[in-house]
């Protein structure tokens, strides 16, 4: 734990006060552990292994996202990028239910159940949180309009 020999030695007589019984016998030549130092020493290493343990556990379960997922995405956002992702996402994450919900309307996201939507523009509820995504470039296209009647 690079510490010092004197706060690792003020640590365990603090914990021997704590504890009201000897850890370890001092000698000018040796440290050695008591019964009881033994003890504790074993019991502080099973109880170490239970916590990494549940540590993993957690942090698995975490790395591992499962359920429902309600999505509501406006369409041109949908058929350009979300929905050509879909079997790869799908394959990466086997255990989330996604519900996909496609539309460019105001969203209820409470009321609908939806977890989350995807909309591109500038936030128009500041109760809700926003993460910018991405920044998309659009072009505007058209042609002049042609008189058939002539």
């Amino acid at each position: 734990m690079n510490l010092p020999r004197s706060s690792v030695s003020k640590l365990v007589q603090d914990l021997e006060a704590h504890l009201g019984t000897k850890l370890v016998e001092r000698t000018t030549r040796s440290v050695t552990m008591t019964s009881e130092g033994v003890t504790y020493h074993e019991r502080a290493l099973r109880l170490l292994a239970d916590l990494d343990d549940m540590d993993g556990t957690v942090a698995g379960s975490r790395s591992d996202p499962k359920g429902k997922l309600r999505v509501d995405v406006g369409s041109v956002l949908a058929n350009e990028i979300l929905i050509p992702s879909l079997p790869d996402f799908q394959k990466q994450y086997t255990d989330i239910d996604l519900m996909l919900g496609v539309s460019d309307r105001s969203a209820d996201l409470i009321g609908e159940g939806i977890d989350c939507v995807i909309r591109g523009g500038s936030l128009a509820d500041f109760s809700m949180k926003a993460r910018k995504l991405c920044e998309l470039d659009y072009v505007l296209c058209a042609a002049p309009l042609i008189s058939l009647a002539a």
